[in-house]
């Protein structure tokens, strides 16, 4: 069978204009059958766990990527037989040994015409790295530098074994042409544009590296991830990642999975290098940005809660809230809810582009979770609109699905104020960072008993302390003030959850 057979899975943007995923697990493995919409592996992009379907029936051919690897969207990574290739798929070798009749007359020009089999990312040049034409010299080196510049591309030292691992498999003369094609790049570095891809275009441009001053050791002189790291001793502070160059070709497997991070006096046994990848990743980025792009401001108030904690006990006997989880959170959340009701300037974002404060006439309330990946924030759309018990039944179904790692990218978009529970774990308030493009997030502290006066009386009571995080440049003290006073008054005393409505 031919090549035109085998068709590319490649990675979907899961995730609204995410450019990688890592993948966590893979749920076939060559040889198996797949239909259309099986589910053929687990990844994780920056936002959430995603499970991918395949869009055809056919053959598990390849696995391109291993668990663990992290790849650009629009790279293949399975390759799968489909149709008359399916059958052929569980028996390459005997293939492989029909294929000169197969070959003669007007069948050979057709590996010269492929198309790409998925939209977006050019022509697919995966299955000719599988099985090279007789006589095939220049795409035997195309495969080598397609398995070369993929490895680059993922920035993951593991792709690098598989170019060598294909030759003995495929024919005796395909050895020889990677070291040609890899010795090559060297020279055709005349004038114009250094070739690099766009991951490492953007690695150089964030670690501060003239792409035109990097000697490139990629096939056809392209700008490897190794190259521009070998460049950055060059510069003044950051003399790491020059010794780590040298093992990477002859060691190939390990020095990929923490190539330029990790210095030559590193200790593993006393000391542990976490990788910062997906759910980390994104968080980190969005409070960095977060804290030195809005002003925040952070107000604190401490309040008897007791009348709210008996409400949530007598809650819990109601038949309206049976199979509903009843915690003091939900009333927490619809008591912010009320008081955005009555402030509704605190519901805004900051549209920098046009210099406009963008009031939103809906609450998509977001609740801070931390799950086993990280932490994040989905919301509940529409919050303002449900009563109490469908409010009880959203923070239900939100907290379980972010626990089971299953809150999908949607639910994480277009938050306009964040809940953070912080005294769960026993904390008594923290100043949390705003949720990117929101205006305000309100942290609450452990309830705990508290001598308190009560009726001109010292008395055990139920107390927290509360504290708001606003954006000074949309939410002036006042409104924060108010707002944080509000809630303060509603939990204090719950029965203005009636007469404010």
């Amino acid at each position: 069978m031919t090549d035109s057979a085998v068709r590319e899975f490649r990675m979907p943007d899961v995730g609204e204009g995410l450019t990688e995923a890592e993948i966590l697990k893979w749920y076939v493995e060559p040889g198996d059958s797949v239909t259309d919409g099986q589910v053929v592996c687990e990844v994780e992009t920056a936002k959430a766990a995603v499970e991918l379907p395949i869009p055809y029936d056919g053959v598990v051919r390849e696995l391109h990527c291993a668990e663990g690897t992290t790849v650009d969207v629009g790279t293949p990574i399975i390759a799968v037989a489909v149709g008359d290739g399916a059958a052929a798929a569980a028996e390459p070798a005997p293939e492989a040994a029909a294929e000169p009749p197969a070959a003669s007359g007007a069948q050979e020009p057709e590996p010269q015409g492929r198309q790409p089999v998925l939209v977006g990312y050019g022509v697919s040049t995966s299955a000719t790295r599988r099985r090279p034409r007789k006589g095939a010299q220049a795409p035997a080196a195309a495969q080598e530098a397609s398995a070369a510049i993929q490895a680059e591309l993922n920035g993951h030292g593991p792709a690098a074994p598989a170019a060598p691992a294909t030759p003995p498999a495929t024919a005796a003369p395909v050895a020889p042409v990677a070291p040609t094609a890899l010795a090559a790049p060297a020279v055709p570095s005349g004038a114009g544009r250094p070739l690099a891809k766009p991951p490492v275009r953007k690695l150089a441009k964030d670690l501060g590296v003239d792409l035109a001053t990097v000697v490139p050791s990629g096939p056809d002189g392209i700008v490897t991830r190794e190259d521009v790291h070998a460049a950055v001793p060059a510069r003044p502070g950051t003399p790491q990642p020059e010794p780590e160059a040298a093992p990477a070709a002859p060691a190939a497997v390990a020095p990929a999975p923490s190539p330029a991070a990790a210095p030559a006096s590193y200790d593993t046994a006393r000391e542990t290098r976490v990788p910062v990848k997906g759910v980390r990743k994104a968080t980190a980025a969005a409070m960095v940005g977060s804290a030195f792009t809005a002003p925040h401001v952070t107000e604190f108030v401490t309040v008897d809660v007791t009348r709210t904690m008996k409400l949530v006990e007598e809650l819990k006997q109601d038949q309206e809230f049976a199979g509903l989880r009843v915690n003091p959170l939900l009333l927490i959340a619809k008591a912010l809810l009320v008081s955005i009701r009555r402030h509704p300037e605190i519901n805004a974002s900051w549209d920098e582009a046009a210099q406009e404060i963008v009031v939103k006439h809906y609450v998509n309330l977001g609740i801070a979770a931390a799950t086993p990946r990280g932490l994040i924030v989905p919301n509940i759309k529409d919050a303002q609109a449900q009563t109490l018990p469908q409010l009880a039944g959203s923070l239900g179904e939100l907290v379980s699905t972010a626990r089971e790692g299953r809150t999908s990218p949607g639910a994480m978009q277009g938050g306009t104020v964040t809940i953070t529970n912080v005294g769960v774990f026993g904390v008594d308030t923290g100043t949390p960072i705003l949720n990117p493009g929101e205006s305000a997030i309100l942290a609450v502290g452990a309830i705990k008993l508290q001598p308190w006066v009560h009726k001109g009386k010292v008395k055990p009571r139920q107390v927290t302390t509360l504290a708001l995080s606003f954006d000074h440049r949309l939410v002036d003290g006042e409104l924060g003030s108010k707002v944080l006073a509000d809630v303060a008054a509603v939990l204090e005393q719950p029965k203005r959850l009636i007469t404010w409505a």
